[in-house]
């Protein structure tokens, strides 16, 4: 349980960060521009490319941040965004909770595809192109939940219940693993970041622990067959495969570069 306490320790901590004045000092904006210590500019890159394509022009600043933001995520960690930092975590986290703790079944007309949500990506930035508006950014339901938390604003209560609905009695974690197009951004520039989970076939009894609890399965390709890392960068870096692993068969790596 300690990549999820710590999880959940990181996500409440940037949402206090955003919420409080008194911490402006070290955080002050929300998830698509804020400022680290009143100096260092973070920008969302997936919002920047759309601003781009609906506008062709953007401030210096925003580039400079969204550059940070993307070497961050596309160099080092991946796509850990979606399981440490989006709030939308919080919810399709609980709605699995629930699912598992009913015996929710899935909608039989929920069947979807994971590549839906690249076809939404794409979508995005070519209606971003032609409406000359940034869609994404001014739909967002990461967006209403983020600011509406850190606002004090109602309205993110509605989004995050139809969000918790969809993921709880439609199908697991659609949200996230099958319409969000910014965990779509995110994996197709992690795919080679530092930062993997490795497997060691050697020490693996093919219990598929790992695979029943990852939000993303299809990751896992390698376990019991072969001694590997995770080289897909939809792997959310969440940590719960390495947690109920009882053979220390799955563990982070740091800078684990060679391709077995």
């Amino acid at each position: 349980m300690k990549y999820l306490i710590l999880r959940r320790i990181v996500q409440i901590s940037l949402l206090a960060l955003f919420a409080f004045g008194a911490t402006d000092f070290i955080l002050k904006g929300n998830l698509s521009s804020s400022k680290l210590f009143s100096t260092i500019p973070l920008s969302d890159p997936f919002a920047v490319i759309q601003i781009l394509l609906a506008s062709f022009g953007i401030n210096v600043t925003a580039l400079i941040g969204a550059f940070i933001i993307f070497v961050f995520y596309g160099l080092f960690v991946g796509r850990a965004f979606c399981a440490w930092v989006c709030p939308i975590n919080l919810i399709t986290d609980f709605a699995n909770f629930m699912r598992n703790k009913f015996n929710f079944k899935s909608s039989k007309f929920a069947i979807l595809s994971k590549n839906l949500r690249y076809y939404i990506l794409a979508l995005v930035l070519l209606m971003s192109f032609i409406l000359s508006m940034p869609v994404f950014e001014n739909l967002s339901y990461i967006g209403v939940v983020h600011r509406g938390i850190i606002f004090g604003e109602a309205s993110w209560v509605f989004v995050a219940f139809i969000i918790f609905c969809i993921d709880t009695f439609i199908s697991p974690r659609a949200t996230c693993s099958y319409f969000c197009p910014l965990g779509a951004f995110y994996a197709i520039i992690s795919r080679y970041a530092f930062l993997k989970i490795k497997h060691d076939a050697e020490k693996c009894t093919k219990c598929y622990h790992c695979i029943n609890i990852c939000p993303e399965k299809q990751v896992l390709n390698m376990v019991g067959k072969e001694s590997k890392s995770v080289s897909s960068g939809e792997c959310i870096r969440c940590g719960r495969c390495i947690e109920v692993c009882n053979d220390d068969a799955l563990n982070f790596n740091l800078f684990y570069l060679r391709r077995k």
